[in-house]
C-alpha cells in the first residue's frame, strides 16, 4: 500500500509506519529510549490545531413536532498527527519524517502551515528528520 507521498507503508510486529525511513527512525529513539538519553516516547500524536466549527439548529420531526435541538458542523477540525513525540533535557519535543522536500508538494505546503500553526498555538517547534 502507498501513502499519500509515495511510499510503501511497511507493518512490523502489527504496527503500521509510513515509510521506511520512518521505521528507521522509530529504532534509532527507541535505542536513545533504553540508553536513558529521552524518555515518553511516544508515535502518531495527535494535535487538534483548529476545533471543529459548528451551528446550532432546530430540528423537527414528521409530523411537525419540534425535536432536541442540534448541531451542524460547518467545519471539520484541522489536526496534525506528529510522527513522534518525547522528552529530552526535560522538553517535549515533536518530529515528523520527511524524505523528499519538494516545496510545490500541496502535502507538504500543508505540512508547514501545519508546522506554523504547531509553533504559534501549542509553541512547539515541529522537528523534520
Amino acid at each position: 500500500m502507498r501513502t499519500k507521498m509515495g511510499n510503501t507503508k511497511l507493518t512490523v510486529n502489527g504496527e503500521i509506519f509510513d515509510s521506511k525511513r520512518e521505521y528507521r527512525r522509530w529504532c534509532e529513539l527507541k535505542i536513545l529510549e533504553r540508553a536513558g538519553e529521552i524518555s515518553d516516547l511516544q508515535r502518531q500524536v495527535v494535535y487538534e490545531l483548529i476545533p471543529r466549527q459548528t451551528e446550532p439548529y432546530a430540528r423537527y420531526g414528521k409530523n411537525g413536532q419540534r425535536l432536541k435541538d442540534g448541531e451542524r458542523v460547518l467545519e471539520l477540525p484541522v489536526r496534525y498527527i506528529a510522527d513522534f513525540r518525547y522528552v529530552q533535557d526535560g522538553k517535549t519535543v515533536v518530529e515528523d519524517v520527511k524524505g523528499y522536500r519538494n516545496t510545490n508538494s500541496a502535502v507538504y505546503a500543508k505540512f508547514v502551515i501545519k508546522r506554523k500553526l504547531m509553533l504559534w498555538l501549542k509553541g512547539i517547534i515541529v522537528k523534520e528528520v
